[in-house]
């Protein structure tokens, strides 16, 4: 369902703006930022509209150098407000048939399976991309993944002056033609901003969520047979400026990227900022498709509200994105309101597992349909799915 937006408004899931506000002159601005990040380095911007990951704030009695300031940076963005539009929707997705086999691949998901992953990765001192503690979450996880029964394969990437290392792990499919690929992608890295490169950086939430909900998602897919490749990508350099991502799209052939049938990329899936579990889901129009199944996925499969933006920002789907590839973003609902990222504070009782999961049946059931069960016979669309076969 289209929520209504006027000319001179623009939606924010439950939240309207509208332009001109009262004594206010010149135009609002819209900002997109990675946790409070823009509020903190502005506290002077005065703040219209909060609605965590995105804002409407007003530059007007900014000075321009000021203003020039605000608008660069890597953990936020700053743009005019595009009104007559829905910068963040609430759909109303229908529950689709529950599917037998999608149910009892769902109940293969342990919440002890995503916790083990996620307490090992979070008890390393840092896994800032270019240290020891990075190298051994890389180590751990491809014996993680070599045992769910995925071909595990690294890839050397720069990392502005150092080096550090993209994680592939492949499950073969089935088809004889016109057989795609679906990526579970999510970041392994993790930072502390304040205290440098060797400072600690558990990085439970951000990205130690993510990582374990793509190590639970590779585990769950790979005890079933489907038409289609799985592959599950752990990504290092993102906190650095989405190094892994940016280069591991950047060397794809054209043929490679013509059979990517969708790109699912889990960043910050664990911390519970709402009073009911929720998920936005983000990429551009080009993403839509993916959404839809993911809205239908989550209403038929979880309790999970649902946001949605097309205004995708500072994660591992945007180079995807940029290239032309489907991609989405699995994250928590009101990220903003998790102060603990970026910090020696974002540790593992900051995670709630039960809403990892919830993403993570979501997740599982909407995959299923790109991926396609091997048993079901090829077809031009998956059952349930929005998702069509793409060729070179």
């Amino acid at each position: 369902m289209t929520q209504a937006v006027g000319e001179a408004q623009a939606r924010f899931g439950e939240q309207v703006f509208e332009w001109p506000a009262a004594g206010r002159a010149g135009r609002p601005a819209l900002v997109t930022q990675v946790g409070r990040s823009f509020q903190a380095a502005h506290p002077e911007v005065p703040v219209l509209l909060d609605h965590g990951r995105h804002l409407v704030v007003d530059l007007s009695g900014v000075p321009a150098p000021r203003r020039a300031e605000a608008a660069e940076h890597a953990d936020w963005r700053v743009e005019p407000l595009p009104l007559g539009t829905v910068v963040v929707g609430r759909p109303v997705a229908a529950a689709r048939a529950v599917d037998d086999d999608v149910a009892a691949l769902l109940s293969d998901l342990s919440a002890e399976s995503f916790d083990a992953s996620l307490a090992f990765l979070t008890g390393l001192p840092t896994r800032h991309s270019w240290s020891t503690g990075f190298r051994e979450a890389v180590e751990w996880v491809c014996t993680r993944l070599t045992d769910a029964g995925l071909a595990v394969t690294r890839h050397s990437i720069t990392v502005g002056s150092g080096s550090s290392t993209n994680v592939l792990a492949d499950l073969p499919g089935t088809a004889d033609a016109d057989r795609g690929v679906v990526l579970v992608t999510a970041h392994l890295d993790s930072v502390n901003l304040a205290g440098g490169p060797s400072a600690p950086a558990p990085g439970a939430d951000d990205n130690g969520s993510g990582s374990a909900g793509a190590l639970e998602l590779g585990r769950v897919l790979a005890g079933r047979t489907w038409l289609h490749d799985l592959r599950v990508i752990l990504f290092g350099g993102e906190e650095q400026g989405l190094h892994g991502s940016r280069q591991y799209v950047a060397a794809l052939p054209p043929e490679e990227r013509a059979r990517i049938r969708a790109v699912l990329n889990l960043d910050m899936v664990g911390s519970l900022n709402t009073a009911a579990p929720a998920v936005l889901l983000e990429g551009a129009p080009l993403s839509q498709g993916l959404i839809d199944d993911l809205a239908a996925a989550a209403a038929t499969y979880t309790g999970l509200a649902v946001e949605t933006s097309l205004r995708p920002f500072a994660s591992d789907h945007v180079p995807f994105i940029d290239a032309g590839i489907p991609a989405v973003l699995t994250i928590e609902g009101a990220d903003s309101a998790n102060g603990n990222i970026h910090s020696d504070r974002d540790v593992l009782a900051t995670v709630t597992t039960e809403l990892a999961v919830e993403i993570l049946r979501m997740n599982t059931a909407a995959l299923a349909g790109w991926l396609q069960p091997a048993g079901r016979g090829q077809k031009s669309r998956a059952e349930g799915s929005s998702v069509p076969l793409r060729t070179a």
